[in-house]
Order: C-alpha cells, then structure tokens, then sequence
C-alpha cells in the first residue's frame, strides 16, 4: 500500500502544473538558509563562503518588498534545525539588518535573541554587520543594533550569562568587553551589571564594589561563581581543581593549558562533557591514556554512550556514531601525528550505541526508493571520512529503511538491478552484504527509476547513490523521472548522491525536484528531509 503523498488520482496535475517545480525566490532563499548556496548542489563537509552576491534571491525578496516574510524563513529555518549550519542564517539576518525598510529592519532585529543562542552567534551577527557596511564607510553601531545587543543580555538567565562570558569569551575578534563597551549596554537589573562590571573591569574590581555591599541573593550567587572561575584560574593544586570542576559543573574552556595536562583532570570533565565532544575527542583520549582498558572511568563512559537517555538528550545520529566509532577504529588522526590502540570496550559500545540512536531519527512519512550503484569498486573512502562508501551507502539505506514504513531498495548496474531485503533487525554488515551482492557493470542512474515506472511504483523521492563522477552519466535520469511523474501522478524529486565526488553534478536546472550531493555528511540527510518536504 502506498501512503497518501502519493495519489493516483492525481495523474494530469502532475504532468500539468509546473507551478509545483517552479525554483522560486523563496526556494532559493531556503536553499541559502539550509546550506548556503541557492543552486541545486550540496557540497559535504564544505563551508559555504558567505557574501551578498551569494544571496541574490534574499536581495530580490527585500526589494520587492517582502522583508518580513524573509525573516520569518529564517527563524523558521534557524529554530527548527532545517539548516545543516547556522551561519548562513545569521548571515541573512545581518542582511535583512542592513534593509532601508524599517519594519524588515525591526523584525531583524528582534529576531537576534531568538538566532543567536550564544555568544559566538551573537559575535558572528555583528561580524556580518560590520563586512556588510565596509563598502558603505559608515559605523555599524547604530541605535538599532546597540538595542538588540542589550537586549541580548539583559534577556539572558543571569547565571547562564556568568557561564557564557566565562566560556566562550570572544570569537571572530570581538569579545564581551568589546560588544557590551560598543552597545552602551545599561544592566537591567544588578546580576546582569555585576557580570557586565566583571567583564569590563576584572575579579579585583568587582570585589571592591561587592564586598560590603548588601546583595541580593542572585547576585551572591553569581559573585560566588564568579569566584569559584577565578580562583580556579590561580589554582595549581590537581586535587582542587578536581574538586572545584565537580562541584561547580566548571568546563575545559574556564580552565589553564596546565590542568588539561592532568589525566585525572580530563577524567572529570568527561563525565559532564556533551557527549557530541566526548565522541569527537575519543582518539586523543585513549592516546593520552586518560582512558585506559578496564579502567572504571572507561567503563562508565561506554555505559553513557550506550544510554538511550543520554543518546536521545544528545540527539546523536546513527551515521555521527558510526563517522566517530570508525575514526576512532582508524587509531589514527587525520592531521598531525597523534595514534591510539582502539579500546574494545569503546568500540562495542560505540556499536550498541549506532543501532539504538536509530530512535532518535524522526520518519519524514514519505516513500523512498533507495538505488545503490554497484557497478564499480564500493571499497573507496568518502571524502573527509573515514568510512567506505559501501559502508556510507549502507548506513544511508538503513536510515530511511528503519525510520520510513514505506523504502524500497534496490542495487543496481547496466542492465543489471535487484530489490535488496533489507530488514529493520540486519546489522551494518549484514545490510552492507545484501547491496554488494550482483555483479558490476558500467553505470545507467536511470535503471531504479525506469524500474518504479514500469511496476507501478509511485515513489515520493529517488535517492540515488553512485561511486562515479556524477557529470559522466550517458542515460539522462532526468528525462527517467519525468515520464514516472507523468504515469505514477507523484511529486517525485531526485537526489542524486555522488559519495565521492567533489565537483558538480546534474545539469543545471529550473526543477526544484532534483538535487545532486557530492559526497555525504550529516548535513546531507537535512538536505534531503528539506526536500522530501517540499522546502528547497
């Protein structure tokens, strides 16, 4: 049974009405928000380089008018993790700053406490303001501005904001002192103007003026853990250090060089640390013999990460676990000269801990049909992994085969194409076996979609994953995916996925159904949930 996106007595309105593949303004602005591009190629792993000549649809959207309607896409985008980065986003909020209209310039504006959730969005957002009047010769700190950033502020939890300013200090050139100096930032109430003193003025400073001084009780908290951060800064003493970051939940970043040398020290803040970072520094770890076979911090570690409670808090992704589980299985990083001998302990929890996060993938509720090419070698790595890409192509099936009721898979060669079993109880390896299982041939990307049509399959997205450049293609999967919309009465886009490919791909195109991936990251399954919703 096909689900209800997909109906067939829809066959004339999707042969006829061009309307619904119209690449408009605001398909490119979502495109823009979603990856920092407007075009129809998303690159993996590549940070987009931001300027206004790259956000011409948002440029258009203002002129014509429809600012608040823009900024309203932004929000939705920056709010609702539809956005592989957040800098773009913050990129076309600074944009929409700049606007001659006053109301697109307010709703701006208001929407900087909601964007930038931290300090480094905020620092981010001025930085934008600042290359975006470097053409105009003129300050950027205009009244506006100085409002939204002691909006910022004063709209903070005042101990998260001693947290914040103690943590990530300054980024891109500016920093606390900078921006608050810079706004005329007035403290809404005394916690906030103690944290504000203390940035501008230092510990010494604010003792002078507090200590007999008759405070409130939110400001004796704040001056307690303000000197909690400083005396920790002066401390050489292993076991106080230790103490002090257990008690007062302290991070890495409010600590010296000198304590992250101290192993005992390391152990401690692992056991707070996001376990996001815990999986990104599991390599330097195990070489620095922080964690050790056996040991008891080991073992408490590998229960976390295999804790449905922890993997769900810290929204993990099954295909984040397994790029981490197979660096870490590399016992190698990919710059300098730091190696480790992979625990076992880790490892098998990092395996429990792939096929748990699959819960954490919420199903989109379309159909899928997953082709993966095997016409040549599936043995070549990734780009800026440490996975293969019969490995990747694996992983990516068992995503939408495990999450979405309605996939289909299929491997694939010139003249050669067979629906793979792929069940929601089969291993990585098991799932790997079943697509490398017919022999290879040439590639014809056309062959799952021509399949779909001639059975009566109605598809909703084709996902098509191919080792080959993708631009060497002879058979136009294009022209394949019009004739099934004609017959089945679908929507259908195409994402063309070339996993080792680092250039573009399709020709381009005016369709908004069809978008081409070269490589593949984490960022790459937002991409394709955006389009499956009929957002980019």
């Amino acid at each position: 049974m096909e689900p209800p996106s997909c109906p067939r007595n829809h066959m004339s309105n999707a042969a006829g009405d061009n309307s619904h593949w119209e690449v408009s303004d605001k398909v490119r602005l979502r495109r823009f928000l979603c990856y920092g591009s407007e075009g129809d190629v998303y690159t993996a792993t590549e940070e987009a380089h931001l300027g206004a000549a790259r956000a011409e649809a948002l440029l258009s959207m203002l002129q014509e008018g429809r600012g608040i309607e823009a900024v309203n896409e932004i929000k939705r985008f920056a709010q609702d993790g539809r956005a592989v980065r957040l800098d773009p986003s913050i990129f076309a909020l600074a944009l929409c700053s700049q606007h001659s209209g006053m109301a697109t310039k307010r709703a701006a504006f208001q929407a900087v406490k909601e964007i930038c959730r931290d300090p480094a969005h905020l620092f981010s957002f001025i930085q934008y303001k600042k290359e975006l009047k470097e053409d105009m010769k003129c300050g950027i700190w205009g009244r506006a501005l100085r409002k939204a950033v002691s909006d910022w502020y004063n709209g903070q939890d005042a101990m998260s904001l001693a947290a914040v300013v103690t943590t990530c200090k300054q980024r891109g050139g500016w920093s606390h002192r900078d921006v608050l100096r810079l706004s005329h930032t007035k403290p809404a109430n005394e916690a906030i103007a103690l944290i504000s003193k203390y940035v501008a003025k230092g510990w010494k400073e604010v003792q002078v003026a507090y200590t007999d001084k008759e405070n409130t009780e939110e400001v004796v908290k704040v001056l307690s853990y303000l000197e909690v951060v400083e005396k920790v800064k002066h401390s050489c003493d292993e076991t106080e250090v230790i103490n002090l970051i257990e008690e007062h939940k302290l991070e890495r970043e409010q600590l010296l060089t000198d304590h992250l040398k101290s192993k005992l020290v390391w152990r401690v803040l692992l056991k707070e640390m996001p376990l996001q970072l815990v999986l990104q520094i599991l390599g330097k770890m195990t070489a620095k013999k922080v964690l050790q076979p056996g040991a008891s911090e080991t073992q408490a570690l590998c229960e976390r990460i295999q804790t449905e409670a922890a993997l769900k808090k810290a929204k993990l992704h099954p295909f984040s676990i397994l790029l981490a589980s197979e660096h870490y299985k590399r016992g190698q990083g990919y710059q300098g000269k730091t190696k480790w001998a992979a625990d076992g302990s880790i490892l098998k929890a990092l395996d429990v801990a792939f096929y748990k996060s699959f819960l954490n993938v919420e199903p989109i509720g379309k159909s899928f049909l997953v082709a993966v090419d095997v016409s040549t070698s599936l043995s070549s790595v990734v780009p800026g992994t440490a996975i293969s890409t019969a490995v990747a192509a694996a992983v990516i099936t068992m995503v939408f085969a495990r999450t979405e009721a309605h996939t289909r898979v299929l491997a694939y060669s010139e003249g050669a194409l067979e629906l793979c079993s792929i069940s929601a109880d089969m291993t990585l390896a098991q799932t790997t076996d079943e697509l490398v299982k017919i022999p290879g041939g040439s590639t014809d990307c056309s062959l799952p979609i021509i399949w779909a049509t001639e059975n009566g399959k109605a598809v909703d997205v084709f996902i098509i994953l191919t080792n080959n450049p993708l631009w060497t293609f002879t058979a136009s999967p294009v022209e394949a995916l019009k004739k099934h919309r004609q017959k089945s009465g679908c929507h259908s886009k195409l994402v063309m996925c070339g996993l080792t490919s680092t250039g573009h791909t399709m020709a381009d195109t005016e369709d908004r159904g069809l978008l081409s991936i070269c490589g593949f990251d984490l960022g790459a399954f937002t991409v394709i949930r955006n389009l499956a919703q009929d957002l980019i």
